[in-house]
């Protein structure tokens, strides 16, 4: 997908040419609060002047002084080339976030293999999972072939297994799927389970799962914007 080069108040960023080809995760660029609007700072409330400067985060769009908005923090959500300033709360969301787009993001692409049962079916399949480079479409590679558009995702439940009264760990080992069909109201579910005879792959199947949840996380975060 053909990405440009763009400059807005808040910087840089290199976003898809089409808005139909953006990452489903990505989040808009928020309205910055008119600096009339905003004689003191939001935070901790110091009086603006012209020794302390206005300065707005580029995550919410509030404004703050320099002490209260000096960090500058990689924000992939919005396709920012190079680290943006942030207030101290955005910046800890974003520097979470970049687990998610330094490793998770890579192991979903890398993909994991999963016995897949369709809808209410008694017959599974096994499948290579995957999410497709571009981040729009779980891709899915057996016998057949499923490509779901992330955007049309409606719940994911994650099956774990080893809970205990007691708070034990609990380890990842499937996933069920609902999602609707482009053009369709009908919803079709998957489900997914590591398979037991692929013992050395279920480090990589939990792997899997664990970021198929917090990518499903940002999903909802992206569509509650």
């Amino acid at each position: 997908d053909a990405k440009k080069l763009v400059r807005s108040p808040s910087g840089l960023r290199m976003v898809p040419e089409h808005r139909a080809a953006r990452s489903p995760f990505g989040l808009d660029e928020p309205p910055w609060v008119p600096d009339k609007e905003c004689p003191r700072c939001m935070q901790c409330d110091t009086k603006f002047d012209f020794i302390t400067r206005k300065h707005h985060c580029r995550r919410c769009g509030k404004c703050f002084c320099d002490k209260c908005c000096s960090k500058k923090v990689p924000l992939p959500r919005m396709c920012f080339v190079d680290p943006v300033r942030q207030c101290a709360e955005c910046a800890l969301v974003s520097q979470k976030e970049t687990e998610f787009y330094d490793k998770q993001l890579k192991v979903l692409m890398n993909g994991a293999t999963f016995f897949v049962t369709l809808g209410t079916s008694d017959k599974s399949e096994l499948m290579v999972c995957r999410l497709s480079n571009n981040q729009r479409y779980l891709v899915l590679d057996g016998d057949s072939h499923y490509e779901i558009e992330i955007t049309q995702i409606s719940t994911v439940q994650i099956l774990t297994e080893g809970f205990t009264p007691g708070g034990g760990n609990t380890r990842a080992i499937g996933m069920i799927l609902q999602y609707k069909v482009p053009g369709s109201e009908e919803v079709m579910q998957m489900k997914f389970t590591a398979g037991e005879d692929f013992s050395c792959n279920k480090k990589l199947s939990a792997s899997w799962l664990a970021a198929m949840h917090k990518a499903t996380k940002l999903l909802y975060e992206s569509r509650d914007q």
